[in-house]
């Protein structure tokens, strides 16, 4: 016997597909387009790399999120039809599954949520020029209402943001322009304070695949979207790639030059809109937060659904306002402000996850095996193992050394596609279960 959430599963079908345009770019551009992504982009790396290695290092790191990260799921979703909870149930096992990646998937939305709080709140703050932060009445009771109003909305109306989504994604991209010609004029000023070229690069990499790792596994979401190959390459190396040099670019340019003109002294991207002075200032970091609507209800809304998916005897809405209310305290206690260490974490998890998929979709012959049997001891190993390496980083170690472990997410999904290959080939992945697909996927 199936677990429900497979034997239930409907896939996709073919007449429910459309251009890569229309969807996957468009949706993964967006994801890239939070201000959270970049918002300290430039900090660590910025002031080590220089601008030429830094806009080197998105473009390094952009091919790397598609091909490791993003084209494997993207696939197998676009193949079967079916979204990540079903077709990980190969890499994983069907009883393996309601953990990895789905329960895993769930619990790292909230996270996500948490910072969404916490950078909203902050944003709404700047804009009315107070000086409110974590730890604070007023900041408290905004976050709640940010983190469970959003929360509430993922739940009950994530239809109605999705028709709105992609419209709120152009206010960031128009602010981003609009503050990179502010500040452009400064940017053949700017010189790195403290050249350590091979450690920006490298943190650089980590910040953008720590980030993208969960959305890279998603890539299954988005293939199911996919009419055929042509479909998740365009989408990918358009939605993600480019997206990628596009939205890490724009901010870092823009910081760099607010470094050349003296606007600010600071590395981070609100600072560079604090720099812009006067009403512009706060029109800006109103609409940043407004802009970040769209997130928070797409993050709460997929937490809901991992843990409804999971746990059926729990209802979508209380699984959803418990994750929101862990990520209102995340945010309230401004744990949710260390965002390096926020991708770092979410790169551990999800990068062995993103590897072990890769190489079971490889040994399988570029298909879908099918769910197979139990746990997959070889996924699970994988997972182990590869999530090890990913959060060394945080170990009590000198920094100097910290730094020459990034990119601890790349470092993880090497580890998770290497052991999950020698799992495999000892004999580790249990056999595919009986299982017929339900009408007609790609």
């Amino acid at each position: 016997m199936l677990p429900d959430y497979i034997a239930k599963a409907v896939p996709n079908p073919a007449s429910n597909r459309a251009p890569w345009y229309k969807n996957t770019a468009p949706s993964y551009a967006g994801v890239f387009l939070w201000v959270v992504f970049y918002m300290e982009i430039a900090r660590g790396t910025l002031d080590r790399a220089g601008v030429g290695l830094c806009l080197a290092a998105l473009v390094v790191a952009g091919l790397l999120s598609y091909f490791l990260f993003y084209r494997a799921p993207a696939m197998l979703g676009m193949q079967t039809g079916y979204p990540l909870y079903v077709v990980g149930s190969s890499t994983f096992g069907t009883t393996g599954g309601y953990l990895m990646p789905g329960l895993l998937m769930g619990a790292l939305q909230a996270g996500w949520v948490s910072v969404n709080i916490f950078v909203s709140t902050t944003f709404i703050f700047n804009g009315l020029g107070s000086k409110a932060g974590p730890g604070t009445l007023p900041f408290a009771v905004v976050a709640i209402l940010w983190g469970y109003g959003m929360s509430y909305v993922g739940v009950k109306g994530i239809k109605y943001v999705a028709r709105f989504a992609t419209y709120l994604s152009l206010i960031p991209l128009l602010m981003l322009i609009l503050v990179f010609f502010r500040t452009a004029g400064g940017i053949g000023r700017y010189q790195p304070p403290d050249p350590q070229p091979y450690i920006g690069f490298m943190l650089l990499l980590q910040i953008v695949i720590g980030f993208f790792a969960t959305a890279g596994a998603a890539g299954a979401d988005f293939g199911i979207n996919s009419r055929d190959r042509r479909d998740v390459r365009w989408g990918g190396l358009v939605g993600v790639t480019l997206a990628i040099l596009v939205a890490g670019g724009l901010p870092i340019l823009a910081v760099a030059g607010a470094q050349g003109l003296g606007m600010t002294q600071g590395y981070t991207f609100d600072t560079v809109i604090t720099g812009t002075g006067g009403v512009l200032a706060t029109v800006m970091f109103f609409l940043f937060a407004i802009a970040s609507i769209a997130p928070a209800c797409f993050s709460a809304f997929i937490a809901g659904n991992s843990f409804a998916t999971m746990l059926p005897g729990v209802s979508r809405m209380a699984s959803t306002m418990a994750a929101a209310t862990v990520a209102v305290l995340l945010a309230i206690t401004g744990v949710a402000a260390n965002l390096v260490g926020l991708f770092t974490i979410i790169g551990a998890s999800f990068g062995p996850v993103c590897g072990a998929m890769l190489a079971d979709y490889l040994l399988s012959g570029k298909r879908w095996a099918g769910p197979r049997e139990g746990i997959n001891w070889a996924g699970y190993g994988a997972w182990a193992l590869g999530f090890v390496v990913g959060i060394l980083p945080f170990l009590p170690i000198p920094p100097e050394t910290v730094s020459y472990l990034q990119p601890a997410a790349l470092y993880s999904f090497i580890v998770g596609f290497a052991v999950y290959a020698l799992l495999a080939k000892a004999g580790l992945e249990p056999k595919p279960a009986p299982f017929a697909a339900k009408g007609t996927a790609a």
